[in-house]
């Protein structure tokens, strides 16, 4: 078997030093291999540790037992082959959003040190990008002429520009109205199916995860834990067609049932 992309090897996670003297942690017992190019998602109940498993695995939290490697990597900080999309767009008001899309350049290595001289190349880049995602003609426009769905459209974009390995998506769309987070769907797919990149995206929509993942990961109440694994097997490439069919609604009812008995489960002192 080829080397997993992302391998949690037996993590644990406490806070802080107190907390790891009380054995209170925050997530628990993660192991989780996930090969090149695969798309996951992970859901579970709020607080239950699904934005914690993100800042691991993007190296902005270190592990208080265990090992992660990406790429084949011990991850030891924050990691520069990774891009990030939040719920928030967190576009830069004063930047146009061309210039929002180019700014990972302007501050990452090695990007950072070719940017004067390279700007007419990643300038084209990011406005390739943007067209991909149908903001041509939107490149001089302020984050507040751009409606949300736009915004979050050239937030993704701005985490894809420096060509990233993985692609981490914490809630992206969950801000936006039904119709828009479709269309987002079907935007992040269409990326996904051209670049296969890794992704790793954390929602609380089921919909979502079973229209975009390979693989979908519940986690328990805190202290989180991976408690069901579910391949999904619907072919590809998913149109959104295939959302109103009886094998995808069996699917999202599978899941909701697991995040229910999870719910009604004795209540956790850290959920």
């Amino acid at each position: 078997m080829s080397q997993p992309f992302v391998d949690f090897e037996d993590v644990w996670l406490a806070y802080n030093d107190e907390l790891l003297a009380e054995g209170n942690f925050a997530v628990e017992d993660i192991n989780l291999k996930v090969n090149k190019g695969a798309f996951v998602a992970i859901v579970g109940p709020s607080g239950c540790g699904k934005s914690t498993f993100m800042k691991l695995t993007t190296g902005l939290r270190m592990p208080s037992r265990g090992r992660i490697l990406v790429d084949g990597a011990p991850v030891t900080g924050p990691l520069k082959i990774s891009g990030m999309a939040f719920q928030a767009s967190s576009l830069l008001p004063w930047r146009t959003t061309l210039n929002n899309v180019l700014l990972p350049l302007e501050i990452v290595e090695p990007y950072r040190s070719n940017f004067k001289a390279k700007r007419d190349e990643y300038v084209a880049r990011a406005q390739a990008l943007l067209e991909t995602v149908g903001l041509k003609g939107y490149e001089d426009k302020y984050p507040w002429e751009l409606s949300g769905g736009m915004q979050q459209r050239a937030s993704i974009c701005r985490a894809l520009i420096h060509e990233p390995k993985m692609l981490l998506l914490d809630e992206p769309f969950g801000a936006l109205d039904a119709f828009t987070r479709e269309e987002l769907w079907c935007t992040l797919r269409d990326l996904w199916e051209a670049q296969r990149f890794n992704v790793i995206l954390v929602t609380h929509d089921l919909r979502e995860s079973v229209f975009l993942a390979d693989t979908v990961y519940v986690m328990s109440k805190g202290p989180g834990r991976f408690v069901v694994k579910k391949d999904i097997h619907l072919p590809r490439p998913r149109d959104l067609e295939i959302t109103y069919t009886p094998e995808f609604t069996d699917i999202v009812h599978e899941l909701r049932g697991h995040i229910g008995a999870i719910r009604q489960s004795a209540p956790s002192a850290n959920a």
